[in-house]
């Protein structure tokens, strides 16, 4: 897709994505979900929130940091404590310097939180897998479908007038209904949406994974019936038009530096490059824990000396650098892929890659060129 970068990426020392986990249960107990400890709630103490807003100050960003909330399910944790999570980031949040985020299964929105939302401006990221037999999987612990509940959450973000934008992931059951899936998500309201084809992490290791020539034909449906939906974004779509885009108007800079998107526990202990690592038993790299913001700060955490897996994860986007030829567009295999698929943060192509990334340009290919593979 592009010519061979004569440099890989260094993984920055800097961040501009924080997620922070306030509470460590979900009221659901999806039959994909990757999270350990999801069945218990663990509380985040305001000392950890306070640390990471002292840290966002020290590391006097040009650009607002993202401080995206997730879980568990982040409104499981009590209203007010919410509310004390928030207040250290209040002021940097005023200044321009902090943009907060939450991802959410939506069935727990009220009208308080739609006022915690207004209030602090938070970006809302909403859960959803589809039409009801496409989000069956999506059910609570007595197994329940939650469906209803969520579109419930869905219709007051809409009456409040908050835009949000959707997550679905496609399963092998839904990789074939891409037709359906699209325009349920044009009549919902949202203002993006974004497909992720269901992936091997975490305590998702025994499903059955949708295949590359699945994941090729899905995303070539929806390159045909996009313009149906002109107010709907694609987000996987809108990534390849802009890659395209900049690189037309020869504005595309590469990959010169790896975001380290630092993942924060109730605990305070801190992992880097993937969330899907937080929680994970790996002795051998130390289940990928990098210290405590309790007693380091996130800016001294990474200008530490480099921990094994992240030294490792550099050489896979060495080599994807240098053998993949989507790597101008895709920039590396995620590293919880990696390290799930492959048991490694070295190696090179994935499933992931293959249904996520290679696919949606080969789709766009086969519709460019005529072919029909």
């Amino acid at each position: 897709m592009g010519a061979r970068p004569s440099h890989v990426p260094e993984i920055g020392t800097r961040f501009s994505t924080l997620i922070v986990q306030p509470a460590t249960l979900c009221n659901l107990d999806c039959e994909y979900c990757y999270l350990p400890d999801r069945g218990r709630q663990l509380l985040m103490p305001v000392k950890v929130a306070q640390r990471l807003a002292t840290s966002i100050a020290q590391q006097n960003s040009r650009f607002p940091v993202e401080v995206v909330w997730h879980g568990g399910e982040p409104l499981t944790t009590p209203l007010a404590h919410m509310r004390s999570l928030l207040a250290p980031f209040e002021q940097l949040r005023q200044d321009g310097q902090v943009a907060h985020a939450i991802q959410t299964n939506a069935t727990l929105i009220n009208q308080d939180w739609l006022d915690l939302i207004r209030e602090h401006e938070v970006r809302v990221g909403v859960s959803i897998d589809g039409p009801p037999e496409l989000n069956g999987i999506r059910a609570d612990r007595r197994g329940r479908p939650s469906f209803a509940r969520t579109m419930a959450g869905i219709r007051m973000l809409r009456d409040a007038g908050i835009e949000f934008a959707v997550i679905c992931v496609v399963t092998v059951d839904g990789i074939g209904r891409a037709e359906e899936l699209l325009a349920f998500f044009a009549e919902l309201g949202c203002r993006s949406v974004g497909f992720n084809i269901e992936e091997l992490e975490g305590l998702n290791a025994h499903r059955q994974q949708v295949t590359p020539d699945q994941a090729r034909h899905f995303w070539r449906r929806l390159w045909q019936l996009s313009p149906q939906y002109p107010h709907l974004l694609i987000r996987d779509l809108e990534r390849l038009r802009g890659y395209l885009d900049q690189t037309r108007a020869g504005r595309w800079t590469g990959h010169a530096l790896y975001d380290p998107i630092p993942t924060v526990a109730t605990t305070g202990q801190t992992v880097l490059l993937s969330p899907e690592l937080l929680g994970v038993d790996a002795p051998a790299y130390e289940d990928f824990v990098i210290g405590n913001v309790l007693t380091d700060s996130l800016p001294d955490l990474l200008t530490g000396p480099a921990p094994c897996y992240v030294a490792e994860f550099r050489e896979g986007l060495r080599r994807c650098a240098t053998e993949c030829e989507f790597w101008d567009f895709c920039g590396g295999a995620q590293a919880g892929n990696r390290f799930f698929e492959l048991g490694r943060f070295d190696t090179t192509e994935t499933n992931h890659c293959r249904t996520a990334y290679q696919a949606v340009v080969l789709a766009a290919l086969d519709l460019t060129q005529g072919g029909t593979q």
